[in-house]
């Protein structure tokens, strides 16, 4: 009952609460972002969500778009701006997803959702994490954030999907809000100082296929 019905129902409450609270706060982040980032507020990007339907996924623009003498994007520590940090640090560049949530897109709890060019590396088992909606926040993000690496993390996701339920939910939900808080194990970008996923999933077959 509640993973078919009830979830949902709380998403959308608090998601529409939360968002008319935020709104102020979001107007004025927004206004901020029009000028830091050169007229560009917000970060959209294309993230498989529940049985792999891509979705944008919609938040504050934390980075610039500053390119080398080569022509490409520079090292995202290079790019991101000191108002960009702070929204990370607090996480009040997600607000954003409200959106997604209330749209349907997303949930407030549930496996992140990655970027698309990682699907075909997933393992079976690991791709249980898209037989659900994608998540503000998951089990993955209370059990280290941003600091797990990519084998730890997938399998978070794992148990909390096999594990789904509202006492979870409500755990989840009630540590995350303390980790926010706290600024507790909040690193820089989501994947800072980690190999891509699918840059990794290749090293690993090409390393067995020369075993």
């Amino acid at each position: 009952m509640y993973k078919l019905f009830l979830k949902r129902v709380l998403d959308l409450i608090l998601s529409i609460v939360g968002f008319a609270v935020l709104f102020p706060v979001f107007v004025f982040i927004w206004f901020i972002l029009l000028f830091v980032n050169n007229g560009k507020p917000f970060f959209v990007q294309p993230r498989p969500g529940k049985n792999e339907k891509v979705f944008p996924i919609l938040k504050f623009k934390t980075m610039t778009d500053k390119k080398g003498s080569n022509g490409k994007l520079l090292p995202d520590e290079l790019r991101v701006t000191k108002f960009g940090t702070f929204l990370r640090k607090t996480s009040l560049d997600e607000i954003p997803q409200l959106l997604s949530i209330i749209k349907g897109d997303m949930s407030l709890i549930g496996p992140r959702p990655l970027r698309v060019r990682y699907l075909p590396y997933y393992t079976k088992e690991e791709q249980i994490r898209h037989t659900v909606k994608p998540g503000v926040t998951g089990l993955a993000q209370i059990s280290g954030r941003n600091l797990l690496d990519w084998d730890n993390r997938l399998q978070k996701d794992i148990e909390y999907v096999k594990n789904l339920s509202f006492v979870l939910d409500l755990k989840i939900l009630f540590k995350t809000v303390l980790k926010v808080l706290a600024s507790d194990d909040v690193a820089l970008d989501s994947e800072s100082g980690m190999i891509d996923f699918d840059e990794l999933r290749k090293n690993n077959k090409q390393h067995l296929s020369e075993r």
